[in-house]
């Protein structure tokens, strides 16, 4: 039995699936890996520390009572956790059922001492606080970013960080998603929510592109130090679209040192980028490992009950009644992002009150049209795939199959990266639909394919051919 620890967790799994709803099993314990059985003690790995604390947080009891009826009164659970700090991985094992207190674990990733004298240039002495304009946007709260299980876990981090900011696993907390999915109003409700329960904290949110122009007018006037002092005094930075600063090396560098100092002192981070921490290309590797001292969380489509709500929301807020059937029709039929869904609404109400016309079907139609003609068009992977699949003279079938046949992988990868790009699918989705494929086979896939479009000019024109084919 000391041995057999794949079988004992794989007991404990049917106890935990028993008692969790589905989502919540494959998120929080499919990922799971066991190490090992030894003196009665279960060590399972998991992903990251922020893992770690979640299960602790919310399944600390039903872990308990799991272990004890499959290994008795005297079992106990231990979690390794590999660490990716500084430019090192190192394994760090903590203490799981048997735990107490799980807030701030031990096991924080070093990082290099800094000054702790820093002197800031822009107030005048005497004053003991930092006063500056946070820039945050005031309508963006908590109370108008509307949860659905596109955003539900970077909304609960999100106000995890906003109540004990510094404080939590989750630093840096790490947003990202495609245009107009909500990055920025949560990350202005975070700052905001900061704000009202700590008044004396200093915030700033800061967009990528505005800090790396600051940093370039500092260098310019020979003010390097007084800029980074000032960001040193910071006690909640929040910094928009981090993907600005690819092939900046020299404002990645102070970023890089800025980063540093606030962590070391307790200071939260918040930072959202366009793509995946993995994804992005030309930042140094040293600050990809920083960001994922925290939680990285994402922001997905939003399903049509969620736009349903958004908009239901918006209205509210400003004192409009839409008849049901608008609001779905709205719903259902612009799928891009809340970003435009808010502006068809926008549109639409404006038509209607300023041309003192009634809001119909029709009108709503006729605004979506012409809101959304020059957008990206959102297909279903069915559509993608079989236009791939006309394109190469192959049917669906013959892309499903499980061959190495070049035609056909190539066929498959495209329509995997279309879909991705084109369709609101997720890839564990997409790769169903291609074959029954996992999402790691998409995501490859869809890197292959990003990455060849940038090498390989024939494959381009191909590719742009298909899309053009596509009418997209």
């Amino acid at each position: 039995m000391e041995n057999n620890h794949i079988e004992i967790w794989r007991e404990c799994l049917k106890v935990i699936k028993d008692n969790t709803q589905e989502q919540a099993f494959k998120t929080w314990f499919k990922p799971i890996v066991p190490v090992s059985l030894k003196d009665n003690i279960l060590t399972i790995q998991v992903p990251s520390q922020f893992f770690y604390e979640w299960l602790e947080e919310h399944y600390i009891d039903l872990l308990r009572t799991t272990i004890k009826k499959v290994l008795g009164d005297s079992g106990k659970l231990e979690y390794k956790i590999i660490m990716d700090s500084s430019d090192n991985s190192y394994t760090m094992v903590l203490p799981g059922s048997s735990r107490g207190n799980t807030k701030n674990p031990i096991g924080r990733a070093p990082v290099e001492n800094l000054s702790q004298n820093i002197v800031n240039p822009f107030i005048i002495p005497g004053l003991r606080k930092l006063q500056i304009d946070s820039q945050l946007n005031e309508n963006y709260t908590f109370d108008n970013f509307v949860e659905g299980e596109c955003n539900r876990v970077a909304r609960q981090g999100g106000l995890e960080v906003a109540k004990n900011p510094g404080k939590t696993v989750f630093n840096p907390l790490l947003i990202y998603s495609g245009t107009g999915l909500g990055k920025t109003h949560l990350c202005h409700a975070i700052g905001n929510e900061i704000k009202r329960l700590y008044p004396q904290k200093t915030v700033l949110y800061v967009q990528a592109e505005q800090f790396l122009n600051q940093w370039a007018t500092a260098s310019k006037n020979n003010n390097q130090n007084d800029f980074v002092h000032f960001y040193q005094m910071i006690d909640v930075i929040i910094i928009d679209d981090i993907q600005f600063l690819a092939k900046k090396p020299s404002t990645q560098d102070v970023f890089f040192h800025i980063f540093n100092y606030l962590h070391q002192n307790n200071k939260q981070l918040v930072i959202t980028s366009d793509k995946l921490p993995a994804d992005l290309k030309d930042i140094a590797p040293r600050l990809l490992s920083r960001f994922k001292w925290g939680l990285t969380t994402d922001l997905q489509m939003p399903d049509a009950d969620t736009r349903t709500a958004i908009l239901r929301n918006k209205l509210y807020n400003n004192g409009i009644v839409f008849p049901d059937e608008i609001i779905s029709y709205l719903a259902t039929n612009v799928r891009t992002n809340v970003r435009e869904l808010e502006g068809v609404l926008i549109s639409l109400v404006a038509q209607s009150s300023l041309n003192k016309k009634a809001v119909t079907i029709d009108l709503a139609q006729n605004i979506i049209e012409r809101f959304i003609r020059n957008s990206v068009k959102e297909v279903s992977v069915e559509y993608i795939i079989n236009m791939v699949c006309e394109y190469f003279s192959i049917s669906p079938e013959q892309m499903a199959l499980n061959t190495r046949k070049h035609q056909v992988v190539q066929a498959r990868q495209i329509a995997m990266y279309l879909s991705k790009k084109y369709s609101s699918a997720s890839l564990n989705s997409i790769g169903q639909q291609c074959g029954k494929k996992d999402h790691a086979t998409v995501y490859h896939a869809c890197k292959t394919v990003s990455d060849r479009l940038e090498t390989d000019k024939q494959f381009k024109m191909m590719l742009a051919d298909i899309e053009k084919k596509m009418a997209i």
